[in-house]
């Protein structure tokens, strides 16, 4: 019996290894439903978890990941709101986690925006709560600009987009993102993560959220996911919001990490002085609540890039209070 257990445990733990670029036998906490798009040619599947209360309030929470993560990193936050009476939904946004990886597709937040508000729209769901984590903050932003009739409320997690990096940073080029892509592996992840997210900390179970950046690493179809990745990284640089912040006019809660120090090109820089502005959150975050008019802020001190992860407990309690009232 002893035998047969250690033996399952390899399976298992070989299995998460080496996943497919659609992540088919990765867990993710909750079921997994699929959207069919057909989108820019293509046929696509769209991944989501849809996780319906036990006790329905009749309000629906979207969340929106962040570049390095699929809906997956959502769990604990899911399990809140869930308890609370929410109907939560986390999709995988097209080129992440479970949802299909095309060849050749022009990766804009004009175009997620669009696939989510397809999943809504097939969901029958017209008006919901709005969670955006660091790139889905922006999706978040986007998404809100296009639909503002579709969002009661707006949360912002420590969003990318706040500032302009092109006026600072060089400008990298596809082809070099695609380079610097295909050499990830889980220690550079980790290296990445524990740098930019945890502001030079770790803990054991951080290990789950590099393991889900690059648990396709390996697969034969890598080199199309590094390249979604690249054109993503591209739409982040090219496509900021933070223009049109004032444009935002349902109610905003940006909730954001003190330490939080995420600028995309930083390390291009080769000015110190520019390179030491940039990423500046508590700076640029209350900038961006004097622009988006009647939003609220909340720094959480002490906590970087990823506060639903890093401090859920001082996470959870304003994202509550602000859906409740």
């Amino acid at each position: 019996m002893k035998r047969l257990l250690c033996l399952l445990l390899l399976i298992s733990s070989t299995a998460l290894a080496q996943q497919d670029i659609m992540l088919s036998t990765y867990p993710y906490p909750y079921a997994v439903s699929y959207l069919d798009l057909n989108s820019q040619h293509q046929q696509l599947k769209m991944a989501y978890m849809d996780v319906k209360p036990q006790s329905p309030n009749g309000q629906v929470v979207v969340l929106l990941h962040g570049k390095n993560f699929g809906g997956a990193y959502w769990k604990t936050t899911i399990a809140a709101l869930s308890k609370e009476g929410y109907r939560v939904i986390a999709p995988d946004q097209i080129g992440f986690g479970k949802s299909s990886k095309p060849v050749g597709y022009q990766f804009t937040f004009q175009q997620l925006a669009i696939n989510t508000k397809a999943l809504l729209d097939q969901l029958g769901i017209k008006k919901i709560f709005l969670l955006g984590h660091s790139m889905g903050g922006m999706l978040s932003m986007r998404f809100t600009l296009m639909y503002p009739e579709t969002v009661a409320k707006l949360i912002l997690e420590d969003p990318l987009g706040l500032e302009d990096w092109k006026r600072m940073a060089p400008y990298a080029s596809i082809d070099s993102n695609y380079r610097k892509e295909m050499r990830t592996d889980f220690a550079s992840a980790k290296k990445y993560q524990q740098e930019n997210y945890y502001h030079g900390t770790w803990k054991p179970e951080y290990d789950e959220w590099g393991k889900l950046q690059t648990a396709a690493v390996g697969d034969p179809q890598y080199p199309i996911v590094a390249m979604n990745n690249a054109l993503t990284s591209d739409m982040i640089f090219t496509q900021p919001v933070v223009y049109e912040l004032n444009l935002i006019t349902v109610p905003t809660l940006l909730i954001i990490g003190s330490l939080d120090k995420t600028a995309i090109n930083k390390d291009l820089v080769k000015d110190p002085a520019v390179k030491a502005q940039m990423g500046n959150y508590p700076k640029i975050a209350k900038a961006a609540q004097q622009q988006i008019p009647g939003s609220q802020l909340v720094l959480i001190d002490g906590v970087g890039h990823l506060p639903h992860i890093e401090a859920f407990d001082r996470f959870i309690g304003p994202l509550e209070t602000f859906l409740n009232n």
